[in-house]
């Protein structure tokens, strides 16, 4: 590797608040000296970056869960790197970890914000890099956390997924199946809805794109709906309120249907559902399980090891050139899988 000196830091800043969906005028292109890491710190070269859904709420003034990205900072975004230079003894040059590295080629970490960048090493024999941005990673823990502790499940029970393609709906559906419950997801496309029956298992997938939600769910869900993970809220949560059992549990755990509204979002107009059926509807943030994250990590490579698991990546090359592009996917349901953008080989 060249002298740290010789190497150059390209970086994707937001230079504006964006109204709707993103574009080209929102982002800047930065470019800086690598230079050594502070004392205690490490220097971390970015490989792969998750792109998700909630990166759009992060780019909206406002409080929030977390604060919003400012203009003129390197984009938030988790990913997996390589130590390239280290003042650490915790941390060796050639360990691979997960951070929130940002969309750039170069993440220096001092030692006091090791916390909150979630700085952590990571073993690549128990998943791919990319892995640990989908399975093993925030994906991962959100569908863990969201399903086990907020939904609730028990044996026998039907759980109705949205997004059931994307990186926290393959996994929910996944998990709800280990644990004997009846799967159905929604999701966009009949390519996605054979896959998520054929190769992970769900009972069924209704492709909202095609045909009426409303008299499929009844179809598909004669008993009605024990739970109900929610990536996309929008009509599709309106529609599945209408089928709740008694007791029911609803997930709130994303709105992929509204982030890029300019209008308010919409809600629900059949809560009342809730109390009819004397259910809960309950929101979730995966940061707030991070003490926790070890176990459910153990859990979930056990289970791709032994193969009752898969973990599907739609992996975009081009480096962080390509971040803003590649971003636009999302909202339009182009990507087939958790989206990763390969910023750098090995």
């Amino acid at each position: 590797m060249p002298a740290l000196t010789a190497l150059t830091n390209h970086q994707v800043r937001l230079a504006a608040r964006p109204v709707g969906n993103t574009k080209p005028s929102d982002w800047s292109h930065t470019s800086e000296p690598v230079a050594e890491p502070p004392a205690g710190g490490v220097l971390v070269k970015t490989l792969v970056l998750s792109l998700d859904p909630a990166m759009r709420g992060w780019m909206n003034e406002g409080k929030s869960y977390i604060p919003p990205v400012g203009i003129g900072e390197v984009m938030r975004a988790g990913g997996v790197g390589v130590v390239v230079a280290s003042k650490n003894p915790a941390y060796a040059v050639g360990d691979h970890v997960y951070a929130s590295l940002g969309v750039q080629e170069y993440c220096s970490i001092p030692e006091s914000e090791f916390k909150r960048a979630g700085l952590a090493k990571i073993d690549l024999r128990a998943g791919t890099p990319t892995q640990w941005l989908n399975v093993l990673g925030m994906p991962g823990m959100t569908a863990y956390f969201g399903l086990m502790d907020v939904g609730q499940p028990k044996a026998g029970e039907t759980l109705v997924v949205s997004g059931a393609a994307g990186a926290v709906g393959q996994t929910v559906g996944q998990l709800a199946k280990i644990r004997g419950l009846r799967v159905v997801g929604i999701a966009g496309g009949p390519a996605k809805c054979e896959w998520v029956v054929k190769e992970l298992g769900f009972d069924a997938c209704i492709d909202y794109k095609a045909g009426d939600l409303k008299t499929q769910l009844r179809d598909l869900c004669p008993k009605g709906v024990d739970i109900y993970f929610d990536n996309v809220g929008g009509e599709i949560l309106d529609t599945v309120l209408t089928r709740i059992t008694r007791g029911a549990r609803i997930v709130i755990c994303g709105a992929i249907s509204q982030y890029n509204n300019t209008t308010p979002m919409q809600g629900p107009a059949n809560y009342m559902s809730l109390l009819v059926n004397r259910a809960r509807m309950e929101g979730m943030v995966v940061f707030d399980y991070v003490d926790r994250y070890p176990v459910a990590i153990a859990e979930m490579a056990g289970y791709l090891k032994a193969g009752k698991m898969k973990s599907k990546e739609d992996v975009v090359t081009g480096g962080v050139d390509a971040f803003p592009s590649t971003l636009l996917k999302l909202f339009s349901g182009e990507n087939f899988g958790k989206l990763v953008l390969q910023v750098a080989t090995e």
